[in-house]
């Protein structure tokens, strides 16, 4: 993950960035690049700087933890690094989407929020594969987990591969949903043919205190992203 700086900055501070940005491609599987300028399409005017700078921070923390809390913690059915890195490897660009919704069809506002999210650079039409995390309270149901993802598969492809798992958060707020969206394409895919593959479908439902690193706190946002994230494991 990494973040492009504001347009503002100056065009010295953007070349860096972008220059440090093809670096490190050559050494990471995956690279996700918010521009910090799509933040603005998600503050009003009145956001405060610290306050525009702590919400580049907290889209990090949750696409981190998102990835973190599939791999990490116990589910049900359990998925594994071997799930993400089936999706992750090799991929050179990735995009992220995050929706939140408490309204009376909040699985799917939250979805739909995350596959048009202003973080996403390009479409998810035509990507491959996809991590979809899905956190909210125990009254959770399937048909919502379902339709969550449906509308997912609907925005990509029909043959996209979906690795997604369920987080049971115990302290959210007026019944929250949130769905965070990870979606690569596979090296080849531009010289795919033509066999029909059943899209992969994997569930997993967790309970986790998430007394501890809540993302709504202050004092939380001041804590480096990766410093917050370790807390848990």
């Amino acid at each position: 993950f990494v973040t492009k700086p504001f347009s503002f900055e100056g065009r010295k501070r953007m070349e860096q960035a972008i220059e440090g940005i093809e670096k490190l491609r050559p050494h990471v599987d995956t690279l996700i690049v918010i521009p910090n300028d799509k933040l603005r399409q998600i503050v009003d005017e009145n956001t405060t700087l610290v306050d525009a700078f702590k919400q580049v921070d907290n889209v990090l923390c949750q696409g981190v933890q998102a990835i973190s809390d599939i791999i990490a913690i116990s589910g049900r059915i359990n998925l594994d690094f071997a799930d993400i890195k089936a999706v992750m490897k090799d991929r050179g660009n990735a995009l992220i989407g995050i929706g939140w919704s408490n309204s009376e069809n909040r699985a799917v506002e939250a979805a739909r929020q995350a596959v048009s999210s202003p973080l996403l650079e390009t479409s998810i039409r035509g990507v491959t594969d996809a991590i979809v995390n899905i956190a909210s309270g125990k009254d959770l149901s399937l048909v919502e987990v379902e339709k969550a993802v449906e509308v997912v598969r609907n925005a990509a492809d029909n043959d996209v591969n979906i690795v997604f798992g369920t987080v049971i958060k115990e302290d959210i707020e007026d019944n929250l949903v949130i769905v965070t969206v990870i979606a690569t394409t596979a090296p080849d895919a531009q010289t795919k043919d033509n066999t029909f593959n059943i899209p992969s479908l994997k569930y997993t439902e967790k309970n986790i205190d998430y007394s501890d690193t809540d993302l709504q706190p202050e004092s939380e946002l001041d804590v480096p992203t990766f410093i917050r994230g370790n807390r848990n494991y």
